[in-house]
């Protein structure tokens, strides 16, 4: 792919991310904060829409790091699994795919370093 398409691709990657990360913050201030759920699931759904917007961040930067498709799709796998285990935890109750979130956490990692390279 050339690299202006891969900094368009990355790019919009970014912007659709950081509008779900917007999106999603807007329900856990305005709907999810008014539910019976408990302190904890809300606690969890804050800290999956933090890491989410921030990384969503972290994807518009992307197109200027050396390996964009790689620290991209690290970046993205991560927002998914972390932030996603998150979300599905405190919104359903149910804690199986919490057990992604370690695997999300370091493609996270993972992501962040191949900026470096």
């Amino acid at each position: 792919m050339a690299a202006v398409a891969m900094r368009s691709v990355w790019g919009r990657v970014g912007a659709v991310s950081g509008t779900l990360a917007v999106t999603a913050g807007a329900y856990g201030a305005h709907g999810f904060r008014r539910s019976d759920r408990d302190d904890y699931l809300k606690e969890l759904y804050e800290t999956g829409n933090r890491y989410h917007f921030l990384h969503s961040l972290a994807l518009l930067a992307v197109p200027h790091c050396r390996r964009p498709m790689l620290a991209g799709s690290l970046l993205t796998s991560g927002i998914v699994l972390f932030c996603g285990s998150f979300y599905y935890h405190a919104l359903s109750g149910d804690p199986t795919l919490t057990k992604a979130a370690p695997y999300g956490g370091t493609l996270l990692i993972l992501g962040w370093a191949a900026m470096a390279l």
